[in-house]
Order: C-alpha cells, then sequence, then structure tokens
C-alpha cells in the first residue's frame, strides 16, 4: 500500500498530477478542486494516496489531506461507487460540502457529479449518514483545510458554522450554504454580517 508520495510536483493537468519521486513520475489522479490548489510545478509536495488494483491497471488516486483520503474511502465503500465515481464526486463537492450534503440528505448536490445518478446518490446518504457526525462536520467547517496555507481566526470560523446552519436551517441546500459562506468577505463582525453577504450569493 502506497501512504502518501513526497516528491517535486513535476506537471498538472485537468485530471491528474504528475509527481517526481527519485526519478520517477508517479501519475496521480485527483479531484479538479484539490489541483487547483497545488502549488507551482518544480515545488515539493506531500499527496495522500489510495492504490486501486484492477486486472489491467494500477492507479493512484491522490489527496491533500489524511481527511480527503478518508471521506474518499467512505465514498467508495458504497457499493456501487469505484474510485472515477468517488473522483467525480468530490470534484465537484469538497469534503466538507459533501459531509453537509450527507448530513442534510441533499441528493440533489451529490447527483451533480458526472455519472451519479439521483439513486446512487441516495444511496450514498443512506449508507453514510450514521458514519457522519454532526460535531465532525462543524469542526472540520470550523478549522477548514490544513493544507491551506495559513491559521484562521478561531472565532471568525466559529461565526461562519453557525451562519452555514443558519442557512440550512432556512431551507437552503447544505453544499450551496457553505459555498456561499466560504465567499463572504473576512472582514464580517458577526453572525448576521456574514449571513446578509451569504444570501447575497444564493439569490
Amino acid at each position: 500500500m502506497i501512504t502518501y508520495i513526497r516528491g517535486e510536483l513535476a506537471s498538472v493537468d485537468e485530471q491528474r498530477a504528475v509527481v517526481d519521486v527519485g526519478g520517477v513520475g508517479y501519475s496521480i489522479f485527483m479531484p479538479q478542486q484539490a489541483l487547483s490548489l497545488l502549488p507551482p510545478t518544480g515545488s515539493e509536495v506531500k499527496i495522500h494516496t489510495y492504490l486501486n488494483v484492477k486486472e489491467d491497471a494500477m492507479q493512484l488516486f491522490g489527496f491533500l489531506t489524511r481527511d480527503d483520503l478518508e471521506i474518499f474511502r467512505l465514498v467508495i465503500g458504497v457499493s456501487g461507487i469505484g474510485p472515477k465515481g468517488g473522483l467525480n464526486i468530490l470534484s465537484c463537492l469538497t469534503p466538507d460540502e459533501l459531509r453537509f450534503a450527507i448530513m442534510s440528505g441533499d441528493a440533489k448536490a451529490i447527483s451533480a457529479a458526472p455519472g451519479i445518478g439521483k439513486k446512487t446518490a441516495e444511496k450514498l446518504i443512506v449508507e453514510l449518514k450514521d458514519k457522519i457526525h454532526v460535531e465532525d462536520v462543524l469542526e472540520h467547517a470550523a478549522h477548514g483545510d490544513e493544507y491551506r496555507a495559513g491559521e484562521e481566526d478561531t472565532a471568525s470560523d466559529s461565526m461562519q458554522a453557525e451562519a452555514v446552519q443558519a442557512l440550512v436551517a432556512l431551507g437552503y441546500g447544505s453544499a450551496e450554504s457553505l459555498r456561499a459562506v466560504k465567499k463572504t468577505s473576512p472582514d464580517c463582525a458577526t453572525v448576521e454580517d456574514i449571513l446578509k453577504e451569504a444570501l447575497k450569493y444564493l439569490f
């Protein structure tokens, strides 16, 4: 099992990154959102990987954090969803957005991924709902992705998490609520300020 790969980022295209480790180039399929967060080519990267072994090929799927890898493992553990399907889901939804979609039963957000129909999305929600806990969802929403540079203010993060909860309570989809809140200005001083600004992105 290849747990992670650390080396020089050699190239990036729409589906994969190539990492040079001691003169050997490893081709790693990654979600589009993760690919967009990679540093410039020539930089050192560490990518957490899942090795998929098939009769005719071995494929590496990569993620920026262990947390992203774990949510991918949960998704492909659902019968009918393979690694490519899991990658498509995580290309459309960040792990945070996927957690919120599962918790709120937002099959529409999940089925927006290529190759994932409504029935498959509903099955994923049913099978994973008990494995995703509210506390974990809010913790990840508040503290964010460990790969992104810098540490954000804890109070601000907590307000954002509270704002997402409020929008979901108002009837908005969990994924779109999280996406709108993440677009708000860091200058927002209160939850009300965040909600007012987030609502502009939802109309």
